[in-house]
């Protein structure tokens, strides 16, 4: 019989960043334990609230399902005698298998015959089995951070209150940090603590409700949005909703209650996105727009309760974010006094990592990459991207950075326009941080493109070339971020660049830096750009197989763009038909060839005449394919490629290659040469998989 298996872990409030991590794994880790311990189950759902941890899962068997096992004992001719008795040995094994003779059974195997029976093992109950892991299984949810409280040795985010474990209407019987398992959970901290009997999954879910919490995560965000919206409605205001704080407002209350609240006028006067990360980071509030989009003085809160008085902690909410406004106001003014030129030379007070020098150091650097750059690219934008360059740091010293490290970028492009500076280095400075996460925009102007390529090159290059490199689980410098950074802008701007050439400047630029040579260096950067775009390239809509892409970025990957296109030009190539026997007749021609033949090829020893009609389809192939990689035209270039299978397979089927004559056997295998380099320049079909 299926039945309902519902935890619930009830704690004092955890921080809102550690809940949804935590009852994923609980999904995760639960449904592993049942697969494997072969418990049948339905799919399990989870939910949560500051104050509880919640998994549910349907269908859950009453006990493991029974396991059929068999057993190979002694061959056929040692079990039993020659007039078909069953030996010693026969018996033995029956004994020892818990089994009759007559259960015995034979088995050919790939050895002969052999002696076997199938023993059936019970399933065991899945209460008891439950009940054994829950302990282990509370201990090992994963949290940032776990305490101690009073005198226990384990540890939790949070101190627990309480346990909830049902299967069915019977309590899993269970301890952890000196709580036992029962069937009550507790209403709101404040506005019902009460203790709820539970019964099941949605009975429990509607009594929740009458004791003001809202289980269900995705049903307590919703009513945040329109509850704000609605709220923001009453002074003629939208709000501007950010979806990261309303993941994170929803993980901070049980039954969410918005309130606006007002601030004075004279704060409009900074800049927007200051004031919106004020509200934000400190106050956790939403930001008010008027029907144009400009910020108004007002705001939205969710608050955990309904409010006695609303205005009296409306109020208090607007008191607690003027003072905040406050302080920014403060560093926003004291800032504009000193010149972004002024803060560039306080960089050099300013250590980026002890290993790699200050940021000023860096800054040098890298300005130096970006101005290689542009001359290649549109010299006559070198003077923006020099003063860019230059000033793109200067806000990490300002006042409001220090506060809130988030502006950087932001408050440097605002600096430089309040204090003349033209709108493409503004713009620069900030667009050069782009792309800042995952998915985001990239520049939109060249010489933003062109300082962050080399803002982040000089980043890899100098934790690489000093041994700062990331790891399965921890990449401080977001190498991996950066690396997709580069490769993006390069493909979306986009831009005919040299990545080996970027990376050789930069090594070089970081000569006194290094703790290994710098062509090792180079190598290892170059093999991690290749895996990120590997990953980027099978992440995309029409993205080819894993095989494809490795094939042919294994032509190089020094000028990216040429690297994608070659790569989707393959990937559409290998879809045709006949293709994997064309890739067969590279694979075999590649794989004859112990030791590339450099000599020239000599027609005069040619003995067959598909050695001539090879020869000559390849002289025409090569100058043809040759036009058509000149202007990237991958896609022709395997067609011309493709059209020497028939003279590969004349070849295979007519000569000898081996032949005891020398000269002749080395100069089939410099044809053979000359056809693998041919179709190596836009992959090794080596690394292609076929049937």
């Amino acid at each position: 019989m299926a039945k309902t298996l519902y935890i619930e872990i009830g704690t004092e409030e955890l921080p809102a960043g550690y809940i949804l991590p935590a009852l994923e794994s609980m999904s995760l880790r639960m449904g592993r334990f049942l697969d494997e311990n072969r418990i049948a189950h339905g799919e399990p759902t989870v939910t949560g609230t500051p104050r509880r941890l919640v998994l549910n899962v349907p269908g859950v068997a009453d006990s493991q399902q029974p396991v059929r096992t068999e057993v190979i004992g002694p061959p056929k001719s040692a079990a039993y005698d020659a007039q078909g008795k069953p030996t010693r040995a026969a018996e033995g094994f029956a004994k020892g298998q818990g089994a009759s003779l007559e259960n015995l059974t034979i088995k050919q195997t790939p050895k002969g015959e052999y002696l076997c029976v199938f023993r059936e093992q019970a399933g065991l109950s899945a209460k008891d089995l439950l009940e054994k892991m829950l302990p282990d299984f509370i201990a090992k949810i994963p949290f940032p951070k776990s305490m101690h409280w009073s005198s226990y040795s384990l540890t939790f985010a949070r101190p627990i209150q309480w346990i909830v474990a049902l299967f069915a209407q019977e309590v899993l019987e269970c301890e952890y940090a000196q709580v036992r398992s029962g069937k009550k959970s507790m209403g709101h901290r404040f506005m019902s603590p009460v203790w709820i009997e539970v019964h099941d999954f949605e009975g429990h879910r509607d009594n929740l409700r009458k004791n003001y919490v809202i289980l269900d995560t995705a049903e307590r965000r919703e009513l945040i949005r329109q509850g704000a919206a609605t709220a923001a409605a009453r002074v003629g205001a939208k709000v501007l909703l950010d979806e990261e704080l309303l993941d994170e407002v929803t993980q901070l209350v049980e039954f969410p209650q918005p309130l606006v609240g007002r601030f004075e006028d004279k704060y409009l006067e900074l800049p927007p996105e200051l004031l919106i990360t004020v509200i934000k980071k400190h106050q956790r509030y939403f930001a008010l727009t008027d029907a144009a989009g400009a910020l108004v003085p007002y705001f939205v809160t969710i608050s955990n309760t309904v409010p006695r008085d609303f205005a009296l902690v409306e109020a208090g909410n607007a008191r607690v974010v003027r003072a905040r406004l406050e302080d920014a106001r403060f560093y926003y003014r004291e800032d504009q006094k000193t010149p972004l030129d002024d803060r560039v030379e306080q960089l050099k007070g300013v250590v980026f990592h002890s290993k790699i020098g200050t940021s000023f150091e860096k800054m040098e650097r890298f300005s130096e990459l970006a101005m290689m750059l542009i001359e290649r690219v549109a010299h006559e934008r070198a003077p923006d991207v020099r003063r860019a360059a230059r000033l793109c740091k200067a806000d990490l010293v300002s006042g409001v950075v220090s506060e809130f490290p988030e502006l950087q970028g932001i408050m440097g492009r605002t600096y430089a326009r309040l204090q003349g500076e033209p709108e493409a280095v503004a713009e620069a400075i900030y667009e050069h941080y782009l792309p800042n996460r995952s998915g985001g925009p990239v520049p939109s102007r060249i010489e933003g493109s062109l300082i962050s390529i080399a803002d982040k090159i000089d980043t890899i290059a100098a934790c690489f070339g000093v041994g700062l490199l990331p790891t399965g689980t921890a990449d401080p410098f977001a190498l991996r971020r950066q690396t997709l950074g580069i490769i993006r802008i390069v493909l979306e701007t986009p831009l005919r660049i040299s990545l080996g050439e970027i990376i050789d400047r930069a090594l070089a630029l970081l000569s006194n830096k290094l703790v290994r040579p710098a062509e090792n260096v180079k190598r290892d950067i170059t093999a991690f750009f290749e895996g990120r775009l590997q990953h980027y390239l099978a992440t995309l809509d029409e993205g080819a197989s894993p095989d494809v892409i490795e094939a042919a970025l294994s032509v190089g990957i020094d000028d990216l763009l040429e690297a994608v296109e070659r790569t989707k030009a393959l990937a559409r190539f290998t879809s045709r038909p006949g293709f994997g026997a064309l890739a067969t007749a590279v694979k075999r021609v590649a794989n004859i060839i112990k030791a590339p033949e450099t000599a020239p090829v000599d027609a005069s020893l040619f003995k067959n005449p598909a050695e001539r009609l090879l020869f000559d389809a390849l002289e025409s192939a090569q100058l043809e394919v040759g036009a058509l990689l000149a202007r990237s035209d991958f896609a022709g270039a395997l067609e011309s490629m493709a059209r020497l299978k028939p003279m590969i397979d004349s070849f295979f089927d007519s000569v000898l290659v081996m032949d005891k004559d020398d000269s002749v056997k080395r100069n089939r295998l410099a044809l053979l040469t000359r056809t693998r380099d041919l179709f190596a320049r836009v992959a090794d079909f080596r690394k292609i998989q076929t049937p």
